[in-house]
């Protein structure tokens, strides 16, 4: 009985004394419970953490920087890439089974807004295709857009869904021209734009001024993959076409009425 007794004596001294009530002035605190991490649980999550920023690191490049061609006849280049990507795009043109390569793009930057058709992205793409690398002049067709701004790819691919429609153009798919890590959010709003019944592949040029495989070790490098990353996933989870799209309309019918 003596050690039952102090048995009992110990239990009480390891339990923990609380208060009386769970709640404090007139109830507005509330004493709960709750499970928190031991310093072992910390090690697990900041080492599963470093692990997956690990191998994001790894890939983000590959992962922005996409290239996967489709079955098509038609080639698109984004007018406003550099001279580098604009080469690339007539050397897959040549090299491929292309009968049109449209160019695409709003208004030149510095310009203030739309001015006209040759004071755009895509018209400054198409030159280049003609004069600088040698396309000839009946297959290049440029389809500017008139929106500057905000959501450009949109509106670029937003513009040339309309050519197509409005010249009864009928394209099973696309493959489209831009710059490294741009090309993954390119595809994404291309596809957007056009619509489930036109399949769009990707050409993704690498940029020459950095090593790809190492653009962490460039400043040039390190700018363009953060902030296509973060433009990537704006366009994923919060932009609304909708809305860029009225946008572009809105500004086709200002310019008509002049």
């Amino acid at each position: 009985m003596l050690k039952l007794r102090r048995g009992k004596a110990e239990d009480r001294k390891e339990m923990p004394s609380y208060p009386s009530s769970s709640q404090k002035l007139w109830g507005i605190f509330r004493r709960k419970e709750r499970w928190g991490l031991s310093w072992r649980g910390w090690v697990l999550v900041i080492s599963v953490g470093l692990v997956a920023a690990y191998l994001v690191f790894l890939n983000i490049y590959p992962f922005l920087a996409v290239t996967h061609r489709v079955n098509s006849r038609v080639l698109v280049v984004e007018g406003w890439v550099h001279p580098y990507a604009i080469r690339a795009g007539a050397e897959e043109f040549r090299t491929g089974f292309y009968a049109r390569i449209f160019t695409t793009g709003g208004p030149v930057e510095g310009s203030g807004g739309y001015i006209n058709d040759y004071n755009t992205s895509a018209s400054v793409g198409g030159e280049a295709l003609q004069k600088r690398f040698g396309v000839p002049d009946e297959f290049v067709q440029m389809v500017p857009s008139h929106v500057i701004g905000r959501d450009r790819t949109y509106n670029s691919a937003a513009a040339l869904c309309d050519w197509l429609r409005e010249h009864d153009v009928a394209v099973p798919g696309v493959n489209i021209v831009t710059e490294d890590v741009h090309a993954r959010r390119t595809r994404f709003l291309f596809q957007k734009a056009l619509g489930r019944n036109v399949t769009v592949g990707i050409i993704a040029v690498p940029n020459p001024d950095y090593d790809a495989k190492h653009w962490w070790h460039y400043g040039q490098g390190v700018r363009d993959v953060l902030s296509e990353g973060i433009a990537y996933i704006y366009a994923k989870l919060i932009f609304y076409p909708s809305q860029s799209l009225h946008h572009e309309k809105t500004e086709r019918t200002s310019q008509s009425s002049r």
